[in-house]
């Protein structure tokens, strides 16, 4: 057991990036290494709608994609790839929203205030999963793969049904390019680069099944849709997103951070070298936890334990503690921010996707001794 100290330590992260979302830039990155023929052009030009589509080929490729899926690049984020799919694909047939975190619970809100349905809602406290065995699949069913927020995920794909009645919408902002996805049991799938990529925040991907695209086309929701969700037209998908051809004008310059990114991946070899540095840096991580006494997982059960948005409790802390806790660490350049998201339990959470170097999150460790110390002393003496 590691002893508390308030001894600063000699030398600090070399990369001192844990933000959980826009996260760590992939290492060995720099704007000037980015490619920037494109910038300036339109991006329905020949060249603009190459690097659109190189970029979705891309994704295909690290993902392992199988060619049964579309894939899309859409405003707003992962929020509004999300969004897009609830607006045009709910309302067919029931819906259940699984909620452990906060995310989560911003589907049932869009569900229940805005389109004025009467999902079923299956939640769980933070740290927590809901018993998926229960889930309604006649239901169409929201869920978030990975909870940014809370540090707990699905185990698997087990729990949907290769027969289910409803579509399966899978939140996987955290989740793909971390974790195995079964692309079979996925009707909806939503993501952003910012997160295990690394890239630009502001442009969402949405990849939709066979059965999602059924749906689209047999489908009209009651309400009305904005311009930048309409994905169907003349009753037929709209084939042209899903080529490069986006719905509104993208960053060119984020495209091309993205595919630096996806670049970088193919590099490590893929899918697999991704995730062997989420679990590399997970693992890195539980260590630190181990040998400390007041530090803990908020995600008790190590199965559904998230690999990239890592969560903690910090023994006796409140959110003045953990807010003067991580300025300290900001202040020396030890670790950036690793405060808790805003609604969870007070605590830290610790990105440790694929941009990440597993040394950094080794030299963590006594920073978080010291800081743990220093705020401890400092509240003492107020």
């Amino acid at each position: 057991m590691t002893e508390l100290t308030a001894a600063k330590p000699a030398t600090t992260p070399l990369r001192p990036f844990f933000s959980s979302g826009p996260c760590a830039k992939p290492p060995g990155y720099a704007p000037e290494k980015l490619a920037t023929e494109s910038l300036g052009r339109s991006h329905r030009a020949k060249i603009g709608k190459a690097r659109l589509q190189y970029c979705i080929d891309l994704m295909r490729e690290v993902l392992q994609l199988p060619d049964t899926h579309r894939i899309g690049i859409v405003p707003g984020s992962d929020t509004g790839a999300f969004e897009m799919a609830m607006w045009t694909m709910l309302g067919a047939r029931g819906v259940t929203a699984l909620a452990w975190e906060s995310f989560g619970e911003g589907w049932v809100t869009d569900a229940v205030k805005q389109l004025k349905l009467e999902p079923t809602v299956v939640r769980a406290d933070y740290g927590q999963l809901p018993d998926l065995d229960k889930v309604d699949w006649s239901d169409d069913v929201l869920f978030t793969w990975n909870g940014t927020t809370s540090g707990v995920r699905v185990p698997d794909g087990e729990w949907i049904p290769a027969d289910r009645q409803g579509l399966s919408f899978a939140d996987a902002t955290s989740a793909v390019f971390a974790y195995d996805i079964p692309w079979d049991k996925i009707d909806v799938a939503t993501f952003s680069w910012q997160k295990v990529l690394g890239g630009e925040g502001g442009h969402g991907v949405l990849i939709l099944g066979p059965r999602a695209v059924e749906r689209l086309e047999s489908y009209t929701p009651a309400w009305p849709l904005p311009k930048v969700f309409r994905l169907v037209s003349k009753g037929k998908l709209a084939e042209g997103v899903f080529k490069g051809e986006t719905i509104n004008t993208p960053s060119m310059l984020a495209v091309e951070d993205a595919i630096f990114a996806l670049e970088w991946a193919k590099g490590l070899g893929g899918l697999e070298g991704l995730k062997a540095r989420c679990t590399a840096n997970a693992h890195a991580l539980d260590k630190i936890v181990a040998e400390r006494a007041w530090l803990g997982h908020l995600a008790q059960d190590s199965g559904t334990r998230s690999k990239t948005s890592v969560c903690l409790t910090v023994e006796g802390a409140d959110a003045d503690f953990i807010k003067k806790f991580a300025a300290l660490l900001e202040k020396e350049g030890a670790a950036f921010d690793v405060a808790g998201y805003r609604d969870a339990p007070p605590g830290l959470r610790i990105w440790c996707g694929a941009t990440v170097n597993v040394e950094d999150i080794e030299a963590l460790g006594p920073w978080l001794d010291w800081a743990y110390a220093e705020t401890k002393t400092a509240l003492a003496a107020a």
